[in-house]
């Protein structure tokens, strides 16, 4: 889970209170965190940043605040090497720009030692927590906490409090061309439409009808009823690992311990891994080896 390390009073008031200092350091939990003033110029974005657009009026304001209280929630950076700079961005990129552009030389940081699929994992749970991001943005959020960063589907459902159909449902933007996806993320059509005609064999052709003739998407409901399907409409990567890959590792089970092996891979790539046993002195003999 990412961590908050809001101070509860700015930053700025508390520097003012004890005078100019390098770093601050507080408790989170049992763990020291040092807070350091970081010059903006040795400070990169982070390249698996979920969010890719950034709302220009928005950090307008933003940095009309900064310029009037300071950074009063530090950003989150990892050390990192062989870039131009020195510290990458994992968490607080809207706030790194404003301090840009309302004139900072230097910003409020923790620094933590993270490797590439911690920040990554961070930086997306950060996002998708927040709830601003646009609706491409957050599908391909949700796909990379499944696919890159190993979560299963209830994981993710826990963790931002939606449910398993939602984060589907979101997901099949990404099965849609970038034309389309790219309509959907400037506005032109809705997050509704794009995954009304995700399913159908040429979304771009009906992309173009809705916004040509003002559809609704309860009129692309009664337009996709009666156009082709794509292939991969009904699926949704039921099959993540061959069949044959399937065969060898229950058979290498098997081998291990002694048992009858049955994987089950279900959608999004989750599953289970049965074990068999006829009796009670085989379940203990299977016990003892498992938890040896």
């Amino acid at each position: 889970m990412a961590s908050k390390f809001g101070l509860g009073r700015g930053l700025a008031d508390i520097q003012a209170e004890m005078g100019a200092v390098p770093d601050i350091s507080i408790l989170t939990g049992g763990e020291r965190v040092v807070i350091k003033q970081i010059p903006l110029v040795q400070i990169g974005a982070n390249p698996d940043q979920p969010r890719k657009t950034f709302n220009q009026s928005e950090l307008e304001d933003l940095a009309a605040s900064i310029k009037e209280k300071g950074v009063l929630q530090p950003i989150l950076l990892r050390a990192v090497r062989g870039r131009p700079y020195s510290y990458e961005i994992v968490a607080g990129e809207r706030r790194y720009r404003a301090s840009k552009m309302a004139g900072l030389s230097e910003i409020p940081a923790v620094i933590k030692d993270l490797d590439d699929n911690n920040a990554m994992e961070i930086a997306l749970i950060e996002n998708v927590q927040r709830e601003n991001l646009d609706p491409i943005e957050e599908a391909a959020a949700y796909k990379n906490l499944i696919e890159k960063c190993k979560y299963d589907m209830s994981d993710v459902s826990r963790l931002i409090g939606k449910s398993d159909s939602y984060i589907r449902n979101s997901m099949r933007l990404m099965d849609l061309p970038k034309s389309v996806r790219d309509m959907v993320s400037n506005g032109v059509i809705s997050a509704s439409h794009a995954r009304t005609i995700a399913v159908a064999e040429n979304p771009e052709k009906l992309a173009k009808e809705i916004v040509e003739n003002k559809m609704s998407v309860a009129d692309v409901a009664s337009r996709v009823k009666n156009v082709k399907r794509a292939s991969t409409s009904r699926k949704f990567k039921n099959k993540t690992i061959a069949t044959s890959d399937i065969n060898k590792i229950e058979k290498d089970i098997q081998k291990a311990l002694n048992v009858s092996v049955k994987i089950i891979e279900r959608r999004g790539g989750a599953g289970q891994i049965v074990l068999k046993f006829i009796n009670r002195i085989e379940m203990n003999e299977l016990i003892e080896k498992l938890t040896k």
